[in-house]
């Protein structure tokens, strides 16, 4: 009989994804997980089949928990859960940086088929909310084409945080940008 389990799955993601965010997937080590989440090699591989199998789990995680997505769902519905979206989609914290999402989607050609899925699952998810706060505000320009900029906006943002830019630096082209949407 093996030994117990001495932590939780929840815990192994949480300390592993920051090492995924900051180096990306093909840069991260499995050393580099073990130092992160206490849990040797073994123990990783019997909570997870492999490297890929805990980067998806740890891109999974993120999305259901970063809470982006109830901010495009308060209502009413319109340009302000939009403006709180792009406000705080982007993350600015230690070496957590933009979006862990977007940041993946840089190693595409390499990732497993499954975060690609997810990824791209999480974007279609996030247009589609876009879309009906966007269509609860009656714009002359398809609803659909206008969400496709603001995530296209978004997936910039998230980038230039990475530049290690302060969060207040980001506050004029949302509200430039925001200006612009609302006269669409």
């Amino acid at each position: 009989m093996g030994r117990p389990k001495r932590f939780s799955r929840e815990e192994v993601l949480e300390k592993a994804m920051p090492v995924f965010w900051k180096h990306g997937f093909a840069d991260t080590s499995v050393q580099q997980l073990e130092r992160a989440t206490g849990v040797n090699k073994s123990g990783l591989y019997s909570e997870f089949r492999d490297k890929e199998e805990l980067f998806v789990a740890c891109l999974r995680h993120y999305l259901k928990t970063q809470g982006r997505r109830e901010l495009l769902t308060k209502e009413p519905l319109g340009w302000d859960n939009i403006k709180a979206f792009l406000k705080n989609g982007p993350l600015n914290k230690g070496e957590q940086r933009g979006c862990f999402s977007v940041n993946s989607m840089r190693e595409f050609a390499i990732l497993p088929d499954e975060a690609y899925a997810v990824v791209t699952e999480n974007r279609a998810l996030l247009q589609r909310l876009l879309t009906m706060n966007i269509e609860a505000e009656k714009p002359r320009m398809a609803a659909s084409a206008v969400a496709e900029m603001v995530l296209s906006f978004f997936s910039g943002l998230c980038i230039e945080r990475n530049l290690k830019s302060r969060k207040a630096f980001a506050d004029r082209p949302i509200e430039t940008f925001m200006t612009a949407l609302r006269s669409l």
